[in-house]
């Protein structure tokens, strides 16, 4: 599932084992991915950028390489049975680790509570909390294992304000959401003795094609069926001014190079001593 991504500018430089993740392996799937992909090679992680479109996937590898960064794109449906193993065994023939998952794949799929069907709500549930918790559990051979000198390594599962306060429309979103938090503490307590941190970011709101106009006519396919992406065009034009932003004490969203700076900071040094928690990126939205 993608979403409108920016460009993280800059010429990638890790020759010397410069950065924040240096030669360390990152797991990215799509959402904001590419930003992060980007921003992750740039600080010296080999990153392996997964997308549902090959194409987009491939790009963005080829961009990490070009700049003088190491990547290799895997596409593939997070939903899909076979994705984590597809994933996981590209990952160690690559690389030979794994240091890093940032679980990011997701789209919304709205309708009011007592109109929503139950394949709308079961399809949200298995892209937003089924496809990261098995992913993770493909994932754990290289993860739970101690060591004399650990390594850096975390889980970055990504979370939302619906996840947090609710919203309207978003039954299926919002109870996903609230699940992810509660996943990633039980990863935190469970493989922390392993020295593996788990944490959430939980975004407000993002300019991505999520909240772009619907009326532009974006879709993604889901199971067979065609899912309209982002907001009605009246929301859209309110989401681009000062009124849609009462409630955001900085007064505008967040761009997708903001988003993912959130995600570096929790599988960097810097937060070696975070885990467990869900980090609010809102612009202050619901303090």
């Amino acid at each position: 599932m993608t979403s409108r991504l920016v460009q993280v500018s800059g010429h990638i430089n890790n020759a010397h084992g410069r950065g924040l993740l240096a030669g360390e392996v990152a797991i990215i799937t799509d959402g904001i991915g590419k930003s992060a992909a980007l921003l992750f090679a740039k600080e010296g992680a080999k990153v392996v950028v997964s997308d549902i479109d090959a194409v987009k996937a491939a790009a963005v590898a080829d961009e990490i390489k070009a700049a003088g960064g190491e990547a290799i794109p895997v596409a593939g449906d997070v939903g899909a049975d076979d994705f984590p193993k597809t994933i996981v065994d590209a990952t160690v023939k690559a690389f030979g680790q794994i240091n890093h998952i940032v679980n990011n794949a997701g789209f919304t799929y709205d309708k009011m509570l007592h109109t929503m069907p139950d394949d709308v709500y079961d399809v949200i549930m298995k892209i937003h909390v089924r496809a990261p918790f098995r992913l993770v559990r493909a994932a754990a051979p290289y993860f739970r294992v101690k060591s004399e000198t650990p390594a850096n390594r975390s889980i970055i599962n990504v979370s939302s304000t619906s996840g947090l306060h609710g919203n309207v429309g978003q039954a299926n979103y919002a109870a996903a959401k609230a699940a992810v938090v509660g996943l990633t503490k039980t990863i935190a307590k469970e493989w922390g003795p392993f020295g593996v941190r788990a944490n959430t970011v939980a975004y407000g709101l993002v300019h991505t094609r999520l909240t772009a106009a619907k009326e532009a006519g974006i879709t993604i396919e889901v199971e067979g069926k065609k899912v309209a992406l982002g907001i009605p065009s009246a929301q859209a034009r309110a989401a681009e001014g000062v009124g849609a932003f009462a409630d955001i004490p900085l007064r505008r969203g967040a761009s997708p190079d903001e988003a993912a700076a959130a995600m570096l900071f929790l599988a960097s040094p810097l937060a070696s001593y975070v885990s467990g928690h869900t980090l609010e990126v809102t612009g202050g939205r619901g303090i």
